[in-house]
């Protein structure tokens, strides 16, 4: 191998890639793209969905070939023989292929039989795997038993398992909570920096970018820039600042207005503040709301910041209204419409949520947290009439749902984790469909239908099946859905898992939105930032309530290092690992 294919595994010159949706609309998936991933660096790309990263990191990997371009991967140019491409890297789709009624053990000798490593291999290779990964305790659990950092885990492990010389990776962080995503994260690291390999890691987590030795910002198939994570952070140098909330106004309502502001590119609510970027420097007059002085200071840009301004050079400006409910929820904002006693659900021997309580009131914006596997969705099934408990007591939207599940479906809207509606249907016919189903009809119907298409920009995909809508989008599809009957409770499980920065900004404006006019929203993320936008927060880890308090109160669990401010996830992380400490010391001393 040459010098110079050893210092560049990857080097991709002025690649085109186009796709005919069934629509038969032609859709540039990769427009003009250049760029090179050195060896023994960390490169990752970042964009909104769309923006084309799957399509490259396929492209990389010899899975499709480009449509002009030139493409070379370890020294071979992939168009020509993609198979010795392959037989040389790694690849980690979104959705790797685990079998999941197969052990960790017999997932990984699996692989290994795939990619024909010896014996002796194996016994070089399996410690350290096992080692990385700590899964070696868990060889004999069925994947499907894992939990879903455990299985990303486990993903990279087979892919690692014959030693590649470049690693890429699609999002392996969606959907994983922040301490699985911060070991997922300590084990790529120490591949790069002890072991000098070279990683391509996609990801629409913006903090993981600023880890990276190199980050190509993408959007609609096009490179917006490229460069350390420093010099894409200087995009934003003098534009951040941190506004402080009005008296008696939470922030994420102060966030949700400063967000509609001209002249302000972003806004997010940050340690019981609004963080936001200007579109000038001297832009600071659109920081004034409604005659309150928001005493906006400067802050030091990060590189979320820098992506948000290239961003804005190039998207179109959506509308930025909230959502105006059509009969705004009635009640008073002290009265409780989610009442949780003593409640338990095991499956067989196993407790997937263990005695725990708690209480939403109206128009309040609750957050359950926890890592994979600590009983959240399982709690939200329970809550929505979906599942029964075993044992305590549920009250919702003034139903018990032991006797009244039915009544209580009438008045409450779910998204799922994973998309769940029909992918064979329209976009139309899904919403046409839910529509129906909630009982709406004729003119209201048509009204309802249009505004969801609207408010999550779906009417360029309507007459598409939903199982080909970019993974962003049928997320807003199932919360379109959702929406459509105006319901007095939303449940969000992870609902803006893997949409970009912008999407989720514009989501919770029509959260923050919806609470103002009395809807009740209970929802989960593994995005801490979003924590920010609940009124309180539970947490819960292997079924049990290890805290409660609003954002402020679950931060002061955090111990941040080297005197900086505590975030939410500094904290979350705290919580779950002196839980964890705590429950294995009696087995230690056993």
């Amino acid at each position: 191998m040459s010098a110079d294919v050893q210092a560049v595994p990857v080097s991709a010159q002025n690649l085109h890639k186009s796709f005919k949706r069934g629509t038969g609309e032609i859709v540039k998936a990769l427009d003009d793209v250049s760029f090179a991933a050195k060896a023994g660096t960390l490169t990752a790309l970042v964009g909104p969905d769309g923006a084309g990263k799957t399509t490259l990191l396929r492209l990389i990997a010899g899975l499709m070939v480009p449509d002009q371009g030139e493409l070379e991967v370890v020294g071979v140019k992939v168009a020509s023989d993609p198979q010795a491409v392959q037989d040389r890297i790694g690849y980690m789709p979104q959705k790797f292929g685990l079998y999941e009624d197969l052990s960790v053990q017999e997932n990984l000798d699996l692989y290994a039989d795939l990619h024909g490593v010896t014996s002796e291999q194996r016994q070089e290779v399996y410690p350290r795997l096992f080692e990385m990964t700590q899964l070696g305790r868990f060889r004999e659990r069925l994947a499907g038993k894992l939990s879903g950092g455990m299985k990303q885990k486990l993903g990279l492990a087979c892919t690692l398992v014959r030693a590649p010389e470049l690693l890429l990776l699609d999002e392996p962080t969606v959907g994983v909570d922040p301490l699985s995503r911060r070991e997922l994260w300590e084990i790529v690291l120490k591949l790069v920096r002890e072991d000098g390999l070279t990683v391509v890691v996609s990801t629409s987590y913006l903090d993981e970018a600023e880890l990276c030795d190199h980050a190509v910002v993408m959007h609609a198939g096009k490179v917006l820039s490229q460069g350390t994570p420093d010099e894409i952070t200087a995009e934003a140098r003098d534009r951040v600042f941190i506004v402080a909330t009005p008296d008696g106004m939470p922030a994420r309502s102060l966030q949700a207005r400063l967000f509609q502001q001209k002249g302000v590119i972003d806004a997010v609510p940050e340690a019981g503040q609004v963080r936001v970027v200007l579109e000038a420097p001297d832009g600071t007059e659109a920081l004034a709301i409604d005659g309150h002085e928001t005493a906006p200071r400067p802050a030091k840009p990060r590189f979320e910041d820098g992506f948000m301004v290239l961003f804005a050079t190039v998207a179109e400006r959506a509308e930025r209204s909230g959502m105006e409910l059509d009969r705004p929820v009635s009640g008073n904002s002290a009265d409780v419409v989610v009442e949780v006693d003593d409640l338990v659900r095991s499956f067989g021997d196993f407790t997937a949520v263990d005695h725990i309580s708690f209480k939403v009131r109206r128009g309040e914006i609750y957050g359950l947290l926890g890592p994979n596997g600590a009983g959240k969705s399982t709690t939200f099934r329970m809550l929505c009439g979906l599942l029964p408990a075993s044992h305590g007591r549920l009250q919702v939207a003034g139903a018990d749902l032991r006797t009244s599940r039915a009544e209580a479906r009438q008045k409450l809207g779910y998204v799922a984790q994973k998309f769940s509606l029909y992918g064979q249907l329209s976009v139309d016919e899904n919403l046409d469909f839910f529509a129906s189903a909630y009982g709406l009809r004729g003119r209201r119907k048509a009204e309802r239908i249009a505004w969801a298409k609207r408010q999550f920009e779906l009417d360029q995909f309507a007459s598409l099946p939903s199982i080909q809508l970019p993974g962003g989008f049928k997320q807003r599809l199932a919360m379109g859905a959702a929406l459509l009957h105006e319901p007095d409770i939303l449940f969000l499980d992870e609902a803006t898992s893997g949409a970009d920065p912008m999407a989720r900004r514009e989501f919770w404006g029509r959260i923050t939105a919806l609470s103002e006019q009395g809807v009740t929203v209970i929802v989960t993320t593994h995005f801490m930032e979003e924590a920010e936008y609940c009124d309180r927060i539970i947490i819960l880890d292997a079924g049990q309530n290890l805290a409660e308090g609003t954002p402020a109160e679950i931060r002061a669990h955090a111990r941040p290092e080297g005197g900086e401010e505590a975030t939410m996830e500094d904290a979350f992380i705290a919580i779950v690992e002196q839980a964890r400490s705590a429950r294995a010391q009696p087995k230690a001393a056993a």
